[in-house]
């Protein structure tokens, strides 16, 4: 009986974990991933979530999500998001030293555990910016990208210690946009701007 509860009990943590991922417009792939339920029941789980929404659309996403590392440097606001981003997976333990330093393939596979930490960390991440430019997708690949290295870093600012996403090849410490003394101009967050010097 208590193998059935055991059973019972992930079955339950992944159709909740595909539940959130539905509700911040994942892929399905992206929902299949991070908890192994199958292509037909994540359609299915969305027939339900719309069901007891009420009618209230949610976007399904379809193709390939974002992959492209330059879409967290090309503005002052997207570094500003991103680091943002960090530091809140730095506190919900998604992001510390031993998962950047040591057997990242093993520290950063996708789980039902960690999957719950990375709602918890965007559903504050996005309490935290009002509208932002990051979306759900968006921020699974930050994720994975940071942890990985090979494209960008979580850094700190060489003046005030505060956290960045920068460049994985940037050749000097960083500063942030508050120590180099840039500000938002009135087109924030439409690209003009290129963030910190490197």
């Amino acid at each position: 009986m208590r193998i059935s509860d055991d059973r019972y009990s992930r079955d339950r943590l992944r159709l909740d974990l595909a539940l959130r991922f539905i509700h911040h417009e994942a892929r399905t792939h992206t929902i299949r991933a991070w908890t192994g339920l199958t292509d037909d029941r994540i359609r299915k789980l969305y027939r339900t979530y719309l069901f007891e929404a009420g009618g209230r659309t949610v976007a399904r996403h379809r193709g390939k999500s974002p992959r492209q590392a330059a879409f967290f440097t090309r503005s002052l606001r997207m570094r500003r998001e991103a680091a943002v981003f960090a530091s809140v997976s730095s506190l919900f333990g998604l992001i510390t030293p031993q998962t950047i330093t040591v057997d990242r393939a093993a520290q950063t596979a996708p789980t039902v555990a960690r999957g719950a930490l990375l709602c918890e960390a965007f559903e504050a991440y996005c309490a935290l910016m009002g509208e932002s430019q990051i979306s759900f997708e968006h921020a699974v690949f930050l994720l994975s990208a940071l942890l990985a290295g090979d494209e960008l870093r979580v850094a700190h600012c060489r003046e005030c210690g505060s956290v960045l996403v920068t460049d994985r090849l940037a050749l000097r410490t960083p500063v942030c946009i508050e120590c180099a003394g840039l500000r938002p101009q009135p087109g924030y967050g439409r690209g003009e701007g290129t963030g910190a010097p490197e």
